[in-house]
């Protein structure tokens, strides 16, 4: 099954980011078979740092629950929340998919 996991971040937490960014993309990388897809999300008017979004692929919702506990950037308080919905790609990259 597919997972959309959205994080919201704690903005009073920004500073914490660039510390642990290498740990976060070390353990993206040693998870890259689940974790299919990450990065930033900024919101649209300011420019500024709004959380990040992974596009997670594992057989239920406590596995998804389980990599989130385990990325660095969740021990340190950064994340301030995490949904994660069930996810049904219909359409890539200019294609209906069946």
């Amino acid at each position: 099954m597919m997972y959309a996991v959205l994080f919201e971040d704690d903005a009073g937490r920004a500073d914490m980011r660039p510390k642990h960014m290498p740990d976060h993309l070390e353990f993206l990388e040693s998870n890259a078979s689940r974790i299919l897809d990450a990065g930033p999300l900024k919101d649209a008017e300011s420019d500024a740092p709004a959380g990040g979004l992974w596009i997670v692929e594992a057989d239920s919702p406590q596995t998804v629950q389980s990599l989130i506990r385990a990325d660095p950037f969740w021990s340190t308080g950064l994340r301030k929340s995490v949904r994660v919905l069930e996810w049904t790609q219909v359409f890539s990259k200019g294609k209906r998919r069946t």
